[in-house]
């Protein structure tokens, strides 16, 4: 399958809209902090034809996938193996102190879920990989097979909001020392026999919060966050925009915090005339996290967990 056949952008048009009027301004440039298979950059590209567009992606298949299908747009298009956690150090290495546009779509990509081999759909038999990027780190089954019951149980509460943890976690824990897991549909059928009847019946495959956590443990997503929105603020010039599709409640939080803490005052109560130093950084273009219409999950359900938020920089000092 080519790239495009098989990869939807999430909410393209809102994201092309709102990163639009800075990215109108000769000069422009603009970042994808999450390239994947270039759907989104593909679009940028094209409806911005003086724009330069940087993208970043751990992955190198994707990397390969996507730079073939930018290839028309030729030295307009800069293709980075990185992750977004590392976007400053990106930039400064290119000699770009500000850009006008940044876009992050997180999580896994369409690619990644879709190659059978990568192990991070709980819906097809797989071995337990889920690194975003191969040529390093631990694999999702090292981390079933070596950690302690304890972090086991902190990790599917903490990134999967599992409630039933611990039950998963003492049959996972029993069935390690009968055999070390290696593919998804084992893990999978552990999982769907040690939840009580009541927990199979609501949100979907009962896998499905196991997986996210172990894949956001796996890639260390929440800490590259942590950092990536940060620099992304710090590094936007004044008028530029920032853009941000999440995927579950906690990237959403983080992003939700970050923004807000750069829309806000910092001035001490009472002030009779609040100095420009304290005055918010950023402003807040969407109210709340927006969600993708109806129409849009009905050609593309990967897109009905999405939540939007974008902010522009409307003042020049750092955060």
């Amino acid at each position: 399958m080519t790239s495009e056949s098989r990869h939807v952008p999430v909410m393209l048009q809102r994201c092309l809209d709102l990163l639009a009027p800075a990215l109108e301004r000769p000069g422009a440039v603009v970042v994808d902090c999450t390239l994947g298979l270039g759907g989104h950059s593909e679009a940028l590209l094209t409806r911005f034809p003086e724009v330069h567009l940087i993208g970043l992606d751990r992955d190198k298949e994707a990397l390969r996938l996507s730079g073939e299908r930018l290839a028309p747009f030729g030295e307009r298009a800069t293709l980075v193996h990185a992750i977004y956690a590392d976007l400053a150090e990106v930039l400064d290495g290119l000699g770009i102190p500000t850009v006008q546009g940044i876009l992050f779509d997180l999580g896994v990509s369409s690619m990644q879920l879709d190659e059978a081999d990568r192990g991070f759909a709980y819906a097809q038999d797989a071995p337990l990989d889920m690194r975003m990027d191969q040529t390093t780190g631990i694999s999702a089954a090292e981390v079933l097979n070596t950690y302690a019951p304890g972090e086991l149980v902190r990790i599917l509460r903490q990134y999967g909001e599992e409630k039933q943890a611990k039950r998963i976690v003492s049959a996972i824990v029993r069935e390690r020392a009968r055999e070390p897991f290696s593919n998804s549909a084992r893990l999978v059928e552990v999982i769907r026999e040690a939840l009580p009847q009541a927990a199979k019946r609501t949100g979907g495959n009962p896998a499905k919060r196991t997986f996210q956590a172990l894949r956001i443990e796996v890639n260390a997503e929440l800490a590259g966050l942590e950092r990536a929105i940060p620099a992304a603020v710090d590094r936007i010039a004044v008028g530029g925009r920032v853009a941000v599709l999440s995927y579950h409640s906690l990237e959403d939080r983080l992003v939700k915090q970050v923004f807000a803490a750069g829309a806000t005052s910092t001035a001490p109560p009472g002030l009779p005339v609040v100095p420009e130093r304290y005055q918010p950084k950023l402003k807040l273009l969407t109210r709340g996290a927006e969600l993708p219409t109806e129409e849009e999950i009905a050609e593309n359900r990967r897109a009905a967990p999405a939540r939007f938020r974008g902010v522009e920089r409307i003042r020049e000092a750092r955060l």
